[in-house]
């Protein structure tokens, strides 16, 4: 296998290859740092680069693959979000206010190095993990593979793009208001929002008030699969993206959730009209049909979403470096009372069981992944924390609902939009289903791949 083809090879099928010896681990790693070296200086969808550390654990894992070692991922280069703690490295959340280096790594780290991994560096964020696109005034702008003048997305936005272009095999992100399955959109990846608490956050239990989880942008369905077999404690979800569905119901929705007022944008409806015909081949009974969202539902995660900014300000030792624009997004959170986040904690059950309602007909729920295509990199320089908001959301309508109710959801590459920048379908599943939505889009990966496309920066 040339050396571009393997960077794009994927985790599963890299670990298959460093078991069989046909590879060694310090060669995949030097074939990632050459890459990172060479193409990094234009995406910046590293914050920082492990290059010392990494190469002492690939050696280390290279002696253990010759004693006849075997893990899932013994040797695979992964990329760590920059919200996440790495043992000896800073967590910045993308900004100048952070504290020391962590000593202790996070536990999906902790997991994924348990599982053999290699942790190469840690990605780029937006400041505090605000935004779905990546630019930052300590670490600049994050630039799409597919077209370098748009952002890939955010806030796992450097994640996105480092596995998009070719140098890491797999990225760990964060999920609060869509920030795995935006990028994933963006930049033509295969990103699934696990059920909430599926996979460890700790030390950052219920981040942004239960909105937030933790999960993988990949190449492929299998090695979505693989990152949440090792981080979840089961060893489950390989099996099924193996395994064939079945004959699902499917519902295709197009609604965006009010008070939300968004446009779609041809590429994007074209994808679920297209997706839906594909599915009907495939054997499914295809419904129009939409959730009955609550008109409620995202003021509520607007409360917890800002508080949650809010809370991890006061964690920061220097917050007078923050942005202006992160200041009063912060500020806004502080006027959430303890009494109000009560209270929308107290009825969220009552507002995920309104939503979920639609699954007493269906298995799986269908929508765009994106409303539009991403924004040209630095459009929203000169913007206020609310004004910027509310013209991301326009963007992206469609995925805070799922942060709210905690139930998994999952993004699947579909084509492109009139700027060359990818486009996905969105697929739901009932609470504690990943299991469904990782069979369904193997199935529809099989039928339809994507893991042999390439951007132009890569």
């Amino acid at each position: 296998m040339e050396t571009r083809e393997l960077a794009f090879a994927g985790a599963a099928e890299q670990a298959r290859r460093l078991a069989a010896g046909t590879i060694t681990a310090p060669e995949l790693l030097e074939l990632y740092l050459d890459r990172i070296a060479r193409l990094d200086p234009e995406l910046r969808a590293f914050r920082t680069v492990l290059a010392d550390s990494a190469r002492q654990e690939a050696g280390l894992a290279q002696d253990r693959l010759n004693t006849g070692e075997r893990r899932p991922l013994l040797g695979v280069p992964v990329a760590i979000k920059d919200d996440v703690d790495v043992a000896g490295a800073t967590t910045t959340y993308g900004t100048a206010a952070h504290g020391p280096a962590r000593t202790a790594d996070a536990e999906v780290v902790a997991r994924l190095r348990d599982a053999g991994a290699v942790i190469i560096g840690k990605t780029a964020v937006p400041e505090m993990t605000i935004w779905p696109f990546t630019e930052t005034v300590a670490y600049g702008a994050t630039r799409n593979p597919w077209n370098t003048d748009y952002t890939p997305g955010g806030s796992s936005g450097g994640s996105g793009a480092a596995v998009a272009a070719g140098l890491t095999a797999m990225a760990l992100g964060s999920d609060g208001m869509g920030s795995i399955r935006i990028p994933s959109t963006w930049c033509g990846l295969f990103g699934i929002k696990p059920q909430r608490d599926r996979v460890p956050m700790a030390p950052h239990d219920d981040a942004w008030n239960g909105l937030s989880v933790n999960g993988p942008l990949a190449r492929t369905v299998e090695d979505a699969a693989l990152f949440l077999d090792v981080t979840a404690g089961q060893s489950t979800f390989v099996a099924a993206a193996a395994k064939e569905p079945g004959r699902l119901r499917i519902a295709l929705s197009t609604k965006v959730p009010p008070p939300l007022v968004a446009r779609i944008g041809k590429a994007q409806r074209t994808a679920v009209r297209d997706a839906g015909a594909l599915l009907r081949e495939l054997g499914h009974d295809v419904v129009v049909a939409d959730p009955d969202y609550p008109p409620t539902a995202v003021a509520h995660a607007l409360s917890r979403y800002f508080k949650g900014v809010y809370d991890d300000v006061q964690t920061l030792p220097h917050p007078e470096r923050l942005e202006a624009r992160t200041r009063a997004f912060a500020r806004i959170g502080g006027l959430v009372s303890a009494q109000r986040m009560n209270r929308i904690r107290a009825a969220e059950s009552q507002l995920a069981e309104a939503v979920q309602t639609i699954f007493d007909d269906v298995d799986v729920v269908l929508t765009p992944g994106t409303a539009t295509g991403p924004s040209r990199i630095g459009a929203y320089q000169r913007r206020g924390a609310v004004s910027t908001l509310t013209l991301v959301a326009a963007r992206v309508p469609f995925q805070a609902i799922f942060n709210v109710t905690g139930q998994p959801a999952a993004v699947v590459p579909w084509g492109a939009d009139g700027n060359g920048v990818p486009t996905s379908i969105q697929l739901v599943g009932r609470p504690f289903d990943e299991a469904t939505l990782l069979s369904l889009a193997a199935q529809i990966e099989k039928a339809r791949p994507w893991a042999h496309r390439r951007p132009p920066v890569s």
